[in-house]
């Protein structure tokens, strides 16, 4: 299994950025997926998930309203598109896959890729 992170970068404040993770070495269509985020000598901390068929996302707080993740089963691809940007959104972001039909932790993920860096300039 392969999750490969991209799309990562500088921005400036109130900028967007679109991450994608694209995975192989699995059935896509039957993981839930979800983005993380970490800073140095911070736990990676939940930021948006998915369900397997689309139809139920969730956010963290911190996102909601900023921050919208979607897939393409068909690419098996997953994205978050990430607008109004903060100094505060710069982190390592990671996405991952679980079993369940969705997963807020970072106990549920089974896959990870190798993350993307984003950095918001203020």
């Amino acid at each position: 299994v392969q999750l490969q992170a991209s799309g990562g970068g500088l921005v400036q404040t109130g900028g967007s950025l679109r991450l994608s993770c694209a995975a192989s070495g699995l059935t896509f269509s039957n993981y839930g997926m979800g983005w993380f985020r970490q800073t140095p000598g911070k736990e990676r901390l939940f930021v948006a998930t998915i369900s397997r068929s689309a139809s139920s996302t969730y956010y963290a707080d911190s996102v909601q309203g900023r921050f919208t993740i979607s897939r393409d089963n068909a690419k098996n691809t997953v994205y978050l598109q990430m607008n109004s940007l903060k100094p505060e959104d710069t982190a390592v972001y990671y996405c991952g896959a679980t079993y369940l039909q969705y997963g807020i932790y970072e106990a549920q993920y089974q896959y990870w890729g190798q993350g993307t860096q984003v950095t918001v300039s203020s």
